[in-house]
């Protein structure tokens, strides 16, 4: 696929145009490449590691639950944002790659001694109360980039049930109260993190413990934690750049191979 850079995106007040016509990744005049549905979302991602893309994030403005999971199952982390224009809303989709990644490969897995003595308290729910995690994610976040369309989104991709990349869930519970929760995509034998929270001191430690634990049992390549932060390198991640980050997403989303 030819990369190019033409002025085919444009911003005029209120409106945003787009030359459909083309095949080939545009980039904007802000230096984005603008993904159109009709691009191959895995042969974008290349492009980002062979041009050596400087910038976190893509620009697209599909919302189509196909597009979307097409843009998950190759690897990005999907994300938008409302502009702030007067009139109807104009919402961006922003597929994420990050230029570092946080990766937690599971021997590795830092716990923390202080966190031993909580976890017995707390019972792990895999996928269970997706919906309210999700919604709780973003009552407690707001709408910065878990916008009300993308939202949307995720819940038809989630209803749609497509093995090949799946919206996940996970949440602890306190004497059968949930206490914290996060939700995610799970791309064949990667989890990759998306938002959560907590409801009260720990839990949400807890949380990422036990769901570490299970990952790791249940055969994971490793979990994609996103942007790296210091509690993740705490925790035991370390940051990859975009192009090792794709060689093991591709990796991790093969099946797993069984010895004779």
């Amino acid at each position: 696929m030819l990369i190019i850079a033409v002025p085919d995106y444009l911003f005029y007040g209120d409106t945003i145009c787009y030359n459909k016509s083309m095949d080939d990744i545009r980039y904007t005049p802000t230096g984005h490449i603008f993904i159109h549905p009709h691009d191959d979302p895995e042969k974008v991602m290349d492009a980002i590691v062979e041009t050596e893309y400087d910038e976190e994030y893509c620009i697209a403005l599909d919302f189509n639950p196909a597009f979307i999971f097409r843009l998950i199952k190759a690897g990005f982390l999907v994300m938008s944002e409302k502009l702030p224009f007067s009139g109807d809303p104009i919402f961006l989709l922003e597929p994420m790659h990050h230029l570092t990644r946080s990766v937690l490969f599971f021997q590795n897995l830092h716990e923390g001694k202080n966190i031993q003595r909580f976890l017995k308290r707390y019972e792990l729910v895999v996928d269970g109360d997706f919906d309210f995690i999700l919604n709780r994610c973003a009552e407690v976040y707001g709408d910065g980039w878990l916008t009300k369309p993308l939202l949307e989104t995720l819940r038809k991709i989630r209803e749609a049930g497509d093995p090949q990349a799946r919206l996940f869930s996970f949440g602890v519970y306190r004497d059968g109260v949930l206490k914290a929760g996060e939700f995610g995509t799970v791309t064949g034998r990667v989890y990759t993190s998306y938002s959560g929270y907590h409801d009260e001191s720990n839990a949400g430690k807890v949380q990422m413990v036990l769901t570490a634990r299970w990952l790791r049992d249940q055969g994971f390549a490793f979990w994609d934690l996103g942007m790296p932060l210091a509690y993740k390198s705490n925790f035991g991640a370390v940051n990859v750049n975009t192009k090792e980050f794709l060689k093991i997403f591709r990796e991790g989303k093969m099946p797993a191979v069984k010895s004779r």
